[in-house]
């Protein structure tokens, strides 16, 4: 699951809509997660998805519209999770689209055991971060804790016990790109956005 959804206030414009040269950031994690062998994509827009849609090749992924996207992550999380109505998905992978430095080796490790009952996050300097796996037991639970612009973390906070952290530093780079400075760093940039999008 790519969350896709944000409004991106702190870097001018939605996450969805940002580019590495010329090609779309969602393109790019789509491109990261099919290598890494996930076999259904679901990426989750919300702010500017129309556009979103004309500039971004979704055709390999299931598109959900999250219309409550200004609510925050959570509910971007539970309409994702609404969307995996293949009872024989056991888990599921979790990732923003604004990290441009996350590899498919880095979401092979996380998913390396897709399990009903596995929590799996990945580590930076040993600090929790994405991509996360979500087994298929817990989805109700996530959905129903899920909340603003924590997102899961209610949930996870609550099942701390049962989390696999997987260090995922030498493989990845773990940055979220939500300043100005940082998409200088990664070459991203943000289209203008059409009035009424």
């Amino acid at each position: 699951m790519i969350i896709a959804a944000g409004g991106g206030r702190r870097i001018g414009g939605p996450e969805a809509l940002l580019h590495q040269g010329e090609k779309p950031l969602v393109n790019q994690m789509i491109d990261t997660m099919t290598t890494a062998g996930c076999e259904q994509i679901v990426v989750v827009l919300g702010a500017a998805a129309e556009q979103v849609r004309e500039t971004a090749d979704l055709g390999k992924a299931t598109v959900v519209i999250n219309k409550a996207w200004g609510t925050g992550v959570g509910s971007s999380i539970r309409a994702g999770l609404a969307a995996m109505d293949d009872d024989g998905i056991e888990a599921v992978v979790v990732v923003p689209v604004d990290m441009p430095g996350l590899t498919a080796t880095a979401v092979r490790r996380v998913a390396a055991l897709p399990y009903p009952d596995v929590l799996v996050c990945a580590t930076y300097d040993g600090l929790r971060g994405y991509p996360m796996l979500f087994g298929r037991r817990h989805w109700p639970g996530i959905a129903t804790l899920a909340s603003a612009d924590v997102g899961a973390r209610p949930y996870l906070l609550a099942h701390k016990d049962q989390i696999v952290d997987i260090a995922c530093d030498s493989v990845a780079d773990g940055s979220r790109v939500d300043t100005p400075e940082l998409m200088a760093l990664y070459g991203l940039t943000v289209p203008p956005q059409r009035v009424g999008v």
